[in-house]
């Protein structure tokens, strides 16, 4: 399910994913990470409902215990030690280091989720198509992709199934035996697929020189009052972490940065970013809401 900010331009959608991806990879601010994973979540809730609930807490509690459990036994510093574990010290530093890694590796899974969902192929062949128009269509066709290949896995495997010739049940060689089959004749398909996409390309014109391009977006004023409000909490983050408020540091001793002024509005402007595709989805349905009562 698409909503209401998946309409706005691809170039709007482009440098929002852009910005909250970005930072989610490299700021381990304990505030900002916190800011982000709820803005992840709340559009993914919004997105897809209750499926993204369980696919949150599906990737979130195992990938934070995992963090959690592994980073203290491998990366052994840091001056606070907790317990011994053999002649290996497990100290505080270590877990809240691997509890920040889980919570950067969890939101970033969840916006790339928002991006699969909201930037379709067609979004990203119009936006990139002038400037790298053979790495757009490659990236457009493999996520297209990906979704037949997981449809067409299913029906073979529901065919096979049918012919009891299931790779779920059995023992291993029988399991075995048959996945293959459903691989082999999945590869089958998609080699066969990428034949005739060749050949319709070829037929349409692709990569004759001079050929146009269809834009079927254009750019409206709601498309610009999102992109101001980007560009100016953009700034203003910006501005706030080169003076320092997103610094931290784990090692030896946790150290979390706060400068008096630039923290405060780079929260604020952070959340705007982040909180910005649920908002903005909740606002469109009460805006539809209040159109339909007055008919």
């Amino acid at each position: 399910m698409r909503g209401s900010f998946s309409s706005l331009h691809p170039a709007v959608l482009f440098a929002q994913f852009f910005i909250v991806v970005f930072s989610s990879m490299f700021i381990l601010h304990p505030v900002f990470q916190g800011i982000a994973l709820t803005g992840a979540s709340l559009y993914s809730f919004r997105l897809s409902g209750a499926r993204a609930r369980r696919f949150n807490i599906a990737v979130g509690l195992p990938v934070l215990g995992l963090f959690a459990l592994v980073n203290p036994l491998v990366n052994p510093g840091g001056s606070t030690v907790l317990f011994m574990l053999g002649m290996r010290p497990v100290t505080l530093e270590a877990l809240l280091y691997g509890c920040s890694s889980a919570m950067m590796f969890t939101t970033v899974v969840i916006w790339f989720s928002c991006v699969n969902a909201v930037m379709t192929s067609d979004k990203l062949t119009m936006l990139f198509g002038r400037i790298a128009p053979a790495t757009s269509l490659v990236f457009s066709m493999v996520l297209r992709l990906v979704p037949r290949i997981k449809a067409h896995v299913r029906s073979v495997a529901c065919a096979q199934r049918t012919l009891g010739r299931d790779a779920s049940s059995g023992g291993a060689v029988h399991r075995a035996r048959h996945g293959m089959a459903i691989l082999s004749s999945v590869t089958t398909w998609t080699l066969e697929g990428s034949i005739e996409t060749a050949d319709s390309m070829r037929a349409r014109g692709y990569g004759l020189e001079g050929r146009s391009s269809f834009r079927p977006v254009r750019f409206t004023r709601r498309d610009g009052a999102v992109a101001v409000v980007l560009l100016l909490c953009s700034a203003v983050f910006l501005g706030s972490c080169l003076q320092g408020s997103a610094g931290m540091s784990f090692f030896p001793r946790v150290s979390v940065a706060y400068v008096p002024v630039a923290s405060p509005l780079a929260y604020v402007a952070f959340g705007v970013i982040c909180l910005l595709p649920a908002a903005y989805e909740v606002w469109e349905g009460r805006v539809w809401a209040r159109s339909i009562s007055r008919i």
